[in-house]
């Protein structure tokens, strides 16, 4: 119980709201960094649990994602998404069994990498992680506008996309509940509906003349292209997964 509680403290957002929010000198980019650190402290620290989750603790993490869902539609700051999204998928990690629930989450950090890669160069080029005023970048920038679709299609839990994999193998092998089934159905549609939303807005937006559209470097682009491959490698796991 004491090691699901450090668990919970760690991916499911209870740093942020009660400390990091508050604290004005911590940027956004940073608390994406910190809580990026906690969530990766957890996958490590789950790999020496055993045992069963609690009940109770998921319905924490399952009222904690649904405000995180609240606040991801709230902001249009990449870095904000980005750890709204941990917390908003963080009921998956406490409810699915161990190994789907690692790889699920890893996929996911994986996946918000990418996210804040984009954020950063949207920051050094546009002066902010703002997505906003940013509009059509996959008719003037098309390396941007084709990782991020990528990205956002991956955390909206489309196939054939790891986390979607991820989903799918744990729904083949767990034994659902009544909890169960409401915090797949919840967390579904968050994940779908704050991706889904941002993508108007960057991709398949009217382009804003006013702009001058910068696409990503040749440093960038390789990133990116590893960011790609590891989230192959894990569609490939989780499909062996799903079909075993």
């Amino acid at each position: 119980m004491l090691m699901s509680i450090i668990l919970l403290i760690l991916a499911a957002g209870v740093p942020y709201y009660l400390i990091l929010e508050k604290n004005k000198k911590l940027n956004s980019e940073k608390i994406f960094l910190i809580s990026s650190f906690l969530v990766l402290c957890a996958i490590v620290i789950s790999s020496f649990v055993t045992g069963t989750y609690s009940s109770l603790l998921v319905i924490i993490s399952l009222l904690s994602a649904i405000f995180s869902i609240y606040k991801a539609t709230k902001t249009t700051n990449f870095y904000k998404f980005g750890y709204y999204l941990l917390f908003i998928n963080a009921p998956f990690f406490m409810l699915f069994i161990r190994e789907q629930g690692v790889l699920y989450t890893l996929s996911l950090l994986i996946t918000l990498g990418g996210v804040y890669s984009i954020a950063k160069h949207y920051d050094k080029y546009y002066g902010s992680a703002n997505y906003h005023g940013i509009s059509g970048t996959t008719l003037a920038t098309p390396y941007v506008g084709a990782f991020l679709t990528v990205y956002l299609i991956t955390l909206a839990l489309y196939p054939p996309f790891p986390n979607a994999l991820f989903l799918l193998s744990s729904m083949i092998k767990e034994e659902p509940t009544l909890l169960w089934y409401i915090v797949v159905v919840i967390v579904f549609l968050g994940n779908f509906m704050v991706a889904m939303r941002v993508m108007p807005r960057t991709v398949f937006g009217t382009p804003n003349t006013n702009l001058h559209y910068v696409d990503l470097t040749s440093k960038e682009k390789i990133i990116h292209f590893i960011i790609i491959i590891l989230l192959l490698a894990l569609s490939i796991i989780g499909f062996k997964g799903a079909i075993a």
